[in-house]
């Protein structure tokens, strides 16, 4: 894990990669919660035996939406920063460059992009902010091609 201190440390990483994630396994039950969290119960995720026959991936795949809901626990495994406040603020660009069979690990590639300085919240005058613009190139161990690349926002005070 990479603790960045300060403000001005950060400042100084752009146009740098930060750091990279340990692994995390997609399971079966995380893409039956997923489906069940958003309505999206299409076959090629949660029925695995039709999957298995009739995918042409040979089993049922992750969600591309469970896979960029992943990022927050990428960038938290990754990275330390310590603030008081600390929110995701948007993405600019998202693409799910290949499929995440069920069982894959994953693991993020974390580059900063940008460092924005925010004014204080203004019922909070003494919180300092920054806008941080990261490229996150989420990987699956065993391929070249990466599954997800976005540029995820976010905020932080402290």
């Amino acid at each position: 894990m990479r603790t960045i201190a300060t403000l001005e440390e950060l400042e100084g990483l752009q146009g740098q990669e930060v750091a990279v994630s340990d692994w995390i396994e997609v399971t079966q039950q995380q893409v039956n919660q997923f489906a069940d969290a958003t309505g999206d119960h299409q076959w090629i995720h949660i029925d695995v035996e039709r999957a298995k026959k009739e995918s042409p991936y040979g089993g049922p795949i992750a969600h591309g939406f469970l896979t960029l809901s992943l990022l927050p626990k990428f960038m938290h495994n990754a990275l330390s920063m310590p603030s008081k406040i600390g929110v995701n603020y948007g993405l600019n660009r998202v693409r799910f460059t290949a499929p995440v069979p069920v069982g894959s690990k994953l693991r993020a590639r974390i580059k900063l992009l940008k460092v924005e300085r925010l004014d204080p919240l203004p019922n909070s005058p003494e919180l300092v902010g920054a806008q941080s613009t990261w490229e996150v190139t989420v990987e699956r161990e065993g391929s070249d091609r990466p599954v997800c690349i976005a540029e995820s926002i976010t905020r932080r005070y402290g």
